[in-house]
């Protein structure tokens, strides 16, 4: 889902940087401003505002492997031109940068200038053991950002000790 908002940001290259751009013949990627892992993103239908409800950077959970019941990734992007799609996988940094999901988004970023907001759900995602993974974000083929988080083993009542 894509939302095409107000311009709250202004971006602005500096004269060598554009010269370079054109002179390589290629479009810059967008930039990514935000991305922000959350329970659900709420739309308002009248104004298309959208309300990112549940951040979180830790997922807690008794024992490992687990699976994610759903998530949603809310980025925030500008300066792009024309209809690509935007990717976000999840990797794995302890086991060789494995993909462990990926999920797309057609955008159409018909106003350089505007900055779009872009929800990505996941339903059910996987992760292997505790520790450090990473939502990379792609324009098309091009890399644009990523966002960290956080895996950890937590006790649940007192003297319980999670399953190894």
């Amino acid at each position: 889902m894509i939302l095409h908002g107000s311009i709250w940001y202004t971006i602005s290259m500096s004269d060598n940087q554009s010269e370079q751009s054109n002179m390589q013949g290629q479009i810059p990627p967008p930039i990514l401003l935000s991305a922000v892992l959350c329970d659900t993103v709420i739309l308002d239908r009248i104004t298309g505002k959208a309300s990112v409800i549940g951040i979180f950077s830790v997922i807690n959970s008794r024992k490992y492997p687990a699976r994610h019941p759903k998530m949603s990734l809310f980025c925030e992007m500008t300066g792009g031109r024309g209809k690509m799609p935007v990717t976000a996988q999840l990797i794995d940094l302890h086991d060789d940068e494995k993909i462990l999901v990926k999920q797309s988004v057609d955008v159409d970023f018909s106003d350089p200038l505007a900055v779009n907001g872009i929800i990505i759900d996941f339903i059910h995602i996987p992760f292997p053991h505790s520790g450090e993974y990473r939502f990379q974000i792609y324009a098309g083929h091009e890399y644009c950002g990523e966002r960290r988080i956080i895996c950890q083993v937590v006790r649940g009542e007192e003297g319980d000790r999670p399953d190894e």
